[in-house]
This record gives C-alpha cells, structure tokens and sequence, in this order.
C-alpha cells in the first residue's frame, strides 16, 4: 500500500496542513467513487469543479484531499494538500500510486488531427502478430490483449489511464499504443507517463471551441513532444506544415516520414484502387489493403514506430500488407445488385473530409456519382459548418445535409449554418434531412448503377446524442439494412 508522502513526488506542493506519512488505499477524481483511507483529488473539469465536492468526499472517508483551494472548515483527521494545479497533480500522483506502469512497458503515444484511431489500431494489430502482447487505448475502443473495454473519451482521465496502464502491466502486456487527443494534453491527463515514442500525423482546423485559437491548438500539440525524455523517439509528418515544428524542441531522437519529400521513411505511392494501395516504401515495393493517400501517411507513421521499437523491417512489412485499419475508418460495403459503394467514414473536420472525398475521385473509374452524406456536431467548433458544407459541395456530385450529434443544439439550426454561404452552384448540389436515417435511405435512392455513397461524421460510433440522451445508431448498420432491401 503506497505511502502519501511517496505518491506525491513530482507534485508542485504550496502547502500541507496533517500529515504525509499515511497509507493509502485507493485515488480517485470522482467524489462518489471515495473509499474510506482514500485520496480525493479535486479537479477543475470543463463542466464541473471538484473543489465543490470536498465536503462529500470528507464525508465517505477520504483521509486525504488534494486540491488549489483549502475550504473554509479542514476536518482535523484529514490530510490536506494545496497544490498549484490539481490536474497536473493528479497525473503525477496517479503514475506513482499505480507503480510507474508505463516506465515498464513500451509506451507510444499518437496524436494529429486526423489518423490517430488507425496509427494506434494498427500499430496494436501489427505488434500483436508480432507476437507482443499489447494494450490499446483509442476513440474506438481500449484493450488488453484479447479483452475489448469499451472507450468513452478519446484519452481516460489521469487516474482512469495509470489504473488502466497497471491492469495491461498485470496481464503481461508489452506495448501499449495510445491516441493522445489536444484535450487530454491541455487537461494534465498524460502528464506524468513516460512515453518510449510519440507519432505525430498533421494538425488542421478542429476543436477550435475549446483551444480558442489555431495557435494554441498548434502549441498544445507540441508541448506533448517537448516533454519527451532523451531516450525516447519522436515521429513526424514532414508533408504536414506543422511537421518540422512539431519536433522543433524535443529532446527526443527525432524522425520524419514523408511521401513528397526525402526523409527517414519515404513512400510513393504507385496504384490506388478498391483493391488497395501498391507503393513503395524506402524503395522496396509493397501492396496493401488499405485505401488512400492518407492511409499512405498512416502506414509509413507505423512503419517507422514499428523500426523504432526495434522490429525487423521485412516482418514488419509482410504482416503490415495484409491488416485492414480501425472500425469506421473508410469502411465500405458494395450492394449485390447494382453495385453501389457505401463507404462510412469518421471524418468530421474539413480537412479529413477533403482527404476521404480525394480518396474516393481518384478509385472511380467512370461517371460514377459521388453522394455525400454529412452534418456537423452540436455544441462544437461553429467555424467548421461552413467550411465542411463548401468541402461536400465541391467534391460531390450530390450532398444531404443531416444530423450529426446535435447535441443541444437544434439540428435544423446546425444544417442552416451549413447552407448559409453556399453560392447557388453548391445549393443546387443540396438535399437537407434532419433525419439521418430518412438521409441515407435518400442517398441511396438517387444512386445510379456503381455510385459512391459517402457516409461521413460519426464512422464508428453507435449513437446519435440528442437534446442530451444518446439514442442508438450505426452508421454501418443501417447502411447494410438499407442495401440489404436494395437487393431484395
């Protein structure tokens, strides 16, 4: 059982009012979740401040409280700790209460704008063919070895993480392979791991609603590589504005993967069909089933992380030529009868959708119609509505504008914000449908013979959030239905 005094190395202390030299039995952020011998750290969340939970946590028996701010009235028999920040604090505390797990295991960690599910996914699937066994934490999904435990935030809460971390230590993994979001950096989540490497894939236009500006985005990004040790690698996409930047500072072994320019792990790509992506990769020819150029820049970020760790280079491209990437992630089915490709895709920035419907005009080998369907989600970065409406317009042949996660928002209210500027062209191109459903039975319905459908937003989720409840929905599953009736 951990000593307070020891899971509080690293911790910036202003003061201390008890003692220090106490056993703990558990730590928690959650004040419901406070066991009697317990440690409450009392976060400032985006919605709720857990200094506003102190007096409950005293009451089920914390014997510690870490926090900014000391309430008015101390219970005597408690520990209490004011540190500078509680969500820096919790990370280091965490990493310590857990015993270092991620000093013990072969940590990497992804982070962009777009690509990390598929980076950390296949990352995860390679080294598990490589005979490893491996933890993954993602959007999708987290695991542990063969053991799926479903994701509910891109990257889990300090102490959620370090127990998660501990649990793959236990089970006997080796690698762990993380996505590592803007948020999770801004809000302390990762601070205190150690990382053996970090993969950066590109940064464009998103979550500007809570970074506020394009910059701060940029710089939050790159404090994750600043803070890398010596004896790690960091990896970058120096195709990507931001590549070199990115790795400006690092004190990390620095590596560049590119397919424009000459760097440490250089690819071209020679076919891209249906059938999958024939390229090169530092000179030696490879197929692979995946699609796309930027499944390209996927495939060499891995390539490179794969060789980092150590791993023989043919192995790694002989099992790296046959996996398919994440759930939700140009994930496509083609109807039997007239032989409509329905592709369902995450991509819910304007740049990821520009790259998927890029993807898509480059595998038609005809007339073929490109119809998408999209929305934007609710309480989120307004500026982008405009910009993914312009990017479907422009790259289709048709547009239905529907439903998203609409949140709190109205969704007609969200589809009109998409339309607004619009020239006439574009507006002719448009069909808007609140109801997602009724949209993708219409997309269908206006397909000829060999279209492609793009189903763009959510990919792997099962839900639409609603005025606050999520209610179930699979953009994959209802897709099947519908072409399933098709070829009746």
């Amino acid at each position: 059982m951990p000593r307070l005094q020891d899971i509080l190395y690293k911790v910036k202390i202003r003061s201390v009012n008890g003692t220090t030299d106490i056993d703990i039995d558990d730590i928690t952020i959650d004040s419901r979740k406070v066991v009697p011998g317990g440690c409450f750290i009392a976060v400032r969340g985006t919605h709720a401040d857990g200094h506003e939970y102190i007096d409950q946590a005293v009451k089920q028996g914390a014997a510690v409280v870490v926090c900014e701010e000391f309430p008015k009235k101390m219970k005597e028999a408690v520990s209490w700790i004011q540190v500078e920040n509680s969500a820096e604090a919790a990370g280091y505390i965490a990493h310590q209460f857990f015993g270092s797990p991620s000093e013990k295991l072969k940590l990497v960690g992804v982070t962009g704008t777009n690509g990390k599910t598929t980076i950390a996914t296949l990352l995860f699937k390679l080294f598990t063919l490589l005979d490893h066994r491996c933890g993954l934490v993602s959007t999708v999904q987290n695991q542990v070895g063969d053991k799926i435990i479903p994701a509910t935030h891109t990257t889990p809460d300090a102490v959620s993480l370090n127990r998660l971390l501990r649990q793959m230590l236990d089970d006997g993994c080796t690698h762990v392979f993380m996505e590592c979001s803007s948020h999770a950096i801004h809000q302390h989540r990762i601070t205190g791991l150690h990382f053996t490497g970090a993969i950066f894939s590109n940064i464009t236009h998103d979550h500007l609603d809570y970074h506020k500006t394009f910059n701060e985005y940029i710089r939050v990004k790159k404090s994750f590589f600043d803070h890398l040790d010596a004896n790690a690698f960091a990896i970058s996409n120096l195709d990507d504005k931001r590549g070199a930047v990115m790795l400006q500072n690092t004190p990390a072994d620095k590596f560049y993967y590119s397919l424009r320019t000459i760097a440490d792990f250089k690819g071209r790509i020679i076919d891209n069909s249906l059938g999958g992506l024939q390229m090169t990769i530092n000179e030696q020819e490879v197929h692979f089933r995946l699609i796309g150029e930027f499944n390209a820049y996927n495939l060499l970020s891995v390539y490179a992380a794969a060789l980092c760790l150590g791993e023989d280079r043919q192995e790694v491209l002989r099992i790296l030529s046959n996996l398919t990437g994440a759930e939700g992630r140009f994930d496509y089915l083609i109807s039997a009868k007239d032989r409509i490709i329905g592709i369902v895709d995450y991509a819910h920035t304007p740049d990821a959708l520009l790259n998927v419907l890029t993807t898509i005009k480059k595998l038609r080998s005809g007339g073929e119609q490109i119809i998408t369907v999209v929305g934007c989600g609710g309480d989120r970065d307004r500026t982008k509505r405009r910009l993914m409406a312009e990017v479907a317009c422009e790259h289709s042949d048709k547009a239905i504008f529907t439903s998203d996660n609409p949140r709190s928002e109205d969704p007609a209210a969200i589809i009109k914000e998409m339309e607004e500027k619009l020239t006439p062209a574009a507006k002719r191109k448009v069909i808007s449908i609140v109801d997602r459903r009724e949209a993708i039975k219409t997309a269908i319905t206006v397909c000829r013979e060999e279209d492609i459908i793009l189903i763009a937003g959510k990919g792997h989720e099962k839900y639409q959030e609603i005025a606050g409840n999520k209610f179930p929905f699979d953009d994959k599953m209802v897709l099947k239905e519908m072409f399933e009736l098709l070829d009746r």
